[in-house]
This record gives C-alpha cells, sequence and structure tokens, in this order.
C-alpha cells in the first residue's frame, strides 16, 4: 500500500468568540446571551483539521499573530499533528471571529481578519515544494486572494488538484487565471458565484457558466438535502446527507471540505469522497464549536453504511 499524500491548505486562523440566543438579532436589535465561549477557528485551520482527522497529512500555510492567541494556537495545531513550520508569525493580533448562533443552530458571523491579511503571494510561492508534492490543494477566500490564487497556479503546474470554497464570496476573484478541479459552494455560495441557482436553470446553462469560470467540478451543498454534483457532462449527480439533528452549523462546511480533500488526495473516486464528506459535515453539527465536533476518519466511515447510494438528480 502507497503511502497518502498530503494535503496542503492556504487558509486562515482565527480565534471565535461564540455566543448563543434564542433568535439571531435583527437590523439594530439588540439580544442577549448569557455565556461566551471561546475556541480555536478560522476556515483554514478547521479545514485543515478535518484532513488530517481523516489520517492525512495536512501543511497549512497561513499567518497568526505573535500575540499570546497566537503561540497557542501553534501548540495545538502541533497536538491535532499539523505540520505548522509554514504559519508564518507576524506583528499584530490573531485573526477573529465573532459568532452568534441561534435555538436552530443558524448562525451569523463577523470576521476580524488580523493577521490572515498578511499572507502575501511571494509567501505562498516560498512553499512550492509542499504544495507541487500534495496530493490536493484546498483554499477559501478568508486570506488575500492573491496569496489563493499563487497557490493554484502552483498547483495547476504540477498537476495537484485544486479544491477551492470561495467563503466568504470574492466577487472579484479571477476564476480564469486558474484551473478549479473542485469547486465547494453552499446554495448562497453558488448563486454568488455563478450569477444564479444551478438547481433551477437548464444544464446547459449551468455547463456553460462552468466553463466560463474554468471549474470542472461544481459542488453544491444544501444543508440537509442532497449535494449535488455538476460538471461539463450531460447528468447532474445527487449525493445524499446523513440526516441528524443539529445542535449548530458552525464547522459543518469546513468539515466537509477538510473530508472532501483528504479523501481526493487519498485517490477515492469522487462520489465515494463526497459521501464522506457529508458525514463528516453532519456530524459536526452534533457539537458546539468549529473544530472540536469534527470526526474522525473511523466515525465517518461507520456512518457511510447509513446512507443511501449517489444517484442522478431528477
Amino acid at each position: 500500500m502507497t503511502e497518502a499524500k498530503s494535503v496542503a491548505v492556504i487558509g486562515s486562523l482565527n480565534i471565535d468568540y461564540f455566543t448563543r440566543v434564542e433568535s439571531l438579532p435583527a437590523p439594530g436589535e439588540t439580544v442577549s446571551s448569557d455565556r461566551l465561549e471561546i475556541f480555536r477557528g478560522g476556515k483554514g485551520a478547521n479545514q485543515a483539521i478535518a484532513a488530517t482527522r481523516q489520517g492525512c497529512e495536512v501543511v497549512l500555510i497561513g499567518s497568526v499573530g505573535n500575540d499570546e492567541q497566537g503561540k497557542k494556537y501553534l501548540k495545538e495545531l502541533i497536538k491535532e499533528g499539523i505540520d505548522t513550520a509554514h504559519i508564518d508569525s507576524v506583528k499584530g493580533s490573531t485573526g477573529a471571529a465573532f459568532i452568534t448562533v441561534d435555538r436552530s443552530g443558524e448562525n451569523m458571523i463577523v470576521i476580524s481578519a488580523g493577521a490572515n491579511a498578511s499572507l502575501t503571494r511571494e509567501q505562498v510561492r516560498a512553499k512550492t515544494k509542499q504544495i507541487s508534492s500534495a496530493g490536493a490543494l484546498l483554499g477559501q477566500f478568508e486570506v488575500p486572494v492573491s496569496a489563493i490564487v499563487e497557490g493554484a497556479l502552483i498547483a495547476n503546474h504540477n498537476q495537484v488538484p485544486v479544491i477551492i470554497n470561495p467563503s466568504p464570496v470574492e466577487k472579484s476573484f479571477p476564476w480564469h487565471e486558474i484551473r478549479t478541479d473542485y469547486l465547494l459552494v453552499n446554495e448562497h455560495e453558488a448563486t454568488e458565484v455563478l450569477g444564479f441557482q444551478p438547481w433551477n436553470e437548464e444544464l446547459s446553462l449551468v455547463k456553460q457558466r462552468i466553463h466560463e469560470l474554468r471549474v470542472e467540478n461544481l459542488i453544491v451543498t444544501r444543508g440537509s438535502d442532497d449535494a449535488l454534483v455538476f460538471n461539463r457532462g450531460d447528468e447532474v449527480l445527487s449525493i445524499p446527507t446523513l440526516p441528524v439533528l443539529p445542535i449548530d452549523t458552525v464547522g459543518a462546511g469546513d468539515a466537509f471540505a477538510g473530508c472532501f480533500a483528504a479523501r481526493i488526495a487519498d485517490g477515492e473516486k469522487l462520489e465515494d469522497a463526497l459521501a464522506a464528506a457529508n458525514c463528516a459535515g453532519a456530524l459536526t453539527t452534533l457539537g458546539a464549536g468549529a473544530q472540536n465536533p469534527i470526526p474522525d476518519r473511523e466515525r465517518v466511515d461507520q456512518h457511510l453504511e447509513h446512507l443511501t447510494p449517489p444517484q442522478l438528480a431528477e
């Protein structure tokens, strides 16, 4: 058996300040919470942890502040087994996220970029060896666009699959400059990136749009509904989700992305990797915070047998 390749993740590291409320505030409204919890988060770190818990070696490329929070964060990532040698410590504060979750598990998030905003394409270029030898590159949009583009170009040049989770959506992202093998979006992000809801349009229009964006596979997660896969072919694949009663949905998308990247890097077929990712995302909603509830490979595999097989969407 050959050794599994690593996943290179370019992304953010945040400290999450978490409050729970009965209902999310409307504009101009103040609501109260009876407790404040502090977790480690950031989409880059969350996805890196999700990938490493699937048994994959992970190289995380990003930045933390030289504050006490940044130092503690690096120590915790090392405990997770993540290679932190390529995370730069910069002057200033570590990124932060302010998260409010209501009783149904829906959330509102405000991000303060902090050190994440300092990641440059030159820093990413210095990690060419790590990216070019990886089994997959995974990136999101909580770091500067230029850093993600540089990483994707290196991966493209070395035939490394590029997985992009465009969250939060950046309308100016130059999709035409890179080739994206797998574009992971939720329903809102799909509409923002494509300009329409792909599940409500003619397949020919969807195919034309993803061709324009240089995307090979568009993967749309839809909460408790089946995930959908659109590509250059004439069929849409539907991947069932694992039924759960969520406590909160923070981190579910990151668990999905990290698990998917690990399974792709490990050589799994698309539909198998997506089934595992669906399980990882669903299981993550059963705990509080973004990182602690992310399941390991054994737990994901135990739940795969409860999924119905992928099928063609009607």
